[in-house]
């Protein structure tokens, strides 16, 4: 009986300390939190779901890039006198525009009233040249450096490719297209440099080419540069890329202005044969014509006549205009 009861508890305590080997010496002993920090670092993930965080990742940083840039270009849409001044390549100051316009003004104001005009006609032509005189000769300079830029920009985005795949770092390559581009290629990515050089990363010297010129080329280019230092990726494709596109966008361009010219011509053609009709009515019969502008009602016809024919311009001019 004694033999007996001493073997059942001997394997009792066999089958308990079984039991407490298996299930609570590896929570004991940690093996079991081994085993698992063990299983987590060899467990292989999807590749699928690798690349879709990979992209969703990259995804988002495009995203955010993009909208710094869109906000950055609705703060560009108002500007001031100063950056316009800036934007046509001139170095006067706010103050020493609005002073030469002034000045302009007076001027035209004066000369009129010495050689016997109304003073109604003189204040209308005073206030035209001393206000939108200057306005329309800096924006024709304007536009016109930003034509010599969009003509250069292929060539100087070329210019970067060939640096980077040639071993150059991209800040050198700029430094490349300073040395060797025309203007205003030179002085625009002159201060990319030298804002790069005072510490503000290569991304943001980039897209602020945009605030000094206001292009969508420019903007592309700003934002490949932005994109690419915070995603990474192949710079030389995506700049190669960017040159294609500058291209094709300048041959849709010229391709559009070849297929405007006949409107352009017609509006041309529209637009001054009324004048020209004018001045052959009054060199064959100068008593005929006279009474537009000597009696009252001619007068209001000849206003009317004149706020018609602008209208019309204006609305011509707006339909043969294609932005893309």
């Amino acid at each position: 009986m004694k033999l007996q009861t001493f073997a059942i508890a001997f394997m009792s305590a066999v089958t308990l300390g079984g039991l407490a080997w298996v299930f609570l010496y590896p929570l004991l002993s940690g093996e079991k939190q081994a085993e698992k920090r063990r299983a987590s670092l060899t467990r292989t993930e999807p590749v699928a779901r690798r690349v879709d965080r990979n992209q969703r990742s990259r995804r988002e940083q495009v995203e955010s890039s993009l909208r710094e840039i869109e906000e950055r270009a609705k703060k560009a849409q108002k500007q001031q006198i100063a950056t316009r001044i800036t934007q046509a390549g001139l170095s006067w100051t706010k103050q020493q525009f609005i002073i030469g316009s002034v000045v302009l003004g007076v001027v035209l104001f004066v000369a009129p009233l010495m050689v016997g005009v109304g003073l109604l006609p003189a204040a209308l032509l005073g206030l035209s040249g001393g206000f939108g005189l200057p306005r329309w000769v800096l924006n024709y300079l304007k536009k016109r450096r930003e034509k010599k830029f969009l003509d250069a920009l292929p060539d100087a985005v070329d210019i970067i490719v060939r640096g980077i795949k040639a071993g150059l770092p991209l800040f050198d390559s700029l430094k490349v297209v300073v040395a060797d581009a025309p203007e205003p290629i030179k002085s625009e990515f002159r201060a990319i440099v030298e804002t790069q050089s005072i510490g503000m990363p290569l991304g943001e010297a980039c897209q602020r080419l945009y605030e000094r010129m206001p292009l969508p080329e420019a903007n592309f280019f700003g934002i490949v540069i932005a994109i690419q230092t915070k995603s990474g990726g192949n710079l030389s494709e995506a700049l190669g890329n960017l040159s294609k596109v500058l291209r094709d966008r300048k041959k849709m361009k010229a391709k559009i202005q070849a297929m405007s010219m006949e409107a352009k011509a017609s509006a041309g053609i529209i637009g001054a044969l009324p004048p020209a009709v004018m001045m052959m009515v009054y060199v064959m019969s100068p008593d005929y014509i006279s009474l537009l502008w000597t009696h009252p009602t001619g007068r209001l016809m000849m206003a009317g006549c004149v706020v018609w024919m602008t209208m019309g311009i204006l609305v011509m001019k707006k339909m043969i205009n294609f932005d893309f």
